[in-house]
């Protein structure tokens, strides 16, 4: 079995937990990326994922606009209804690591700064 998929995004969104039933849980939430095409555009995604069961606990320490590390599996089903067939795909975290807010700057040196010891 392999180790997964991994992402790296801003967390923009993040939802409750819903209880679907009495034997599972999930909770969903969104991360935006982006990537340079070769003309220098940026592209931006919003990418839904969902945490499940006694994952859905692993989102409670990130908050909305930190950067987060995603590992995930991608999971597919096909449904049927009324003669008619459908597939659903869930990308399914089991990892969520919140790597600092997405606005943090680095410390801004005044003028007068220079080579002066702090002391």
């Amino acid at each position: 079995m392999s180790d997964g998929f991994e992402i790296k995004g801003k967390l923009i969104e993040k939802f409750d937990e819903v209880q679907v039933s009495d034997k599972f849980k999930k909770r969903e939430f969104v991360i935006e990326t982006s990537t340079s095409g070769s003309d220098g555009t940026i592209y931006t995604e919003e990418v839904k994922f969902q945490l499940v069961q006694n994952n859905c606990d692993k989102l409670n320490n990130a908050n909305i606009g930190d950067n987060v590390d995603v590992k995930f599996n991608i999971k597919g089903r096909r449904w049927e209804k009324d003669g008619k067939t459908s597939w659903f795909t869930n990308l399914d975290a089991w990892y969520v690591n919140s790597v600092g807010s997405a606005t943090t700057q680095a410390p801004q040196q005044t003028e007068d700064s220079g080579d002066k010891l702090p002391f």
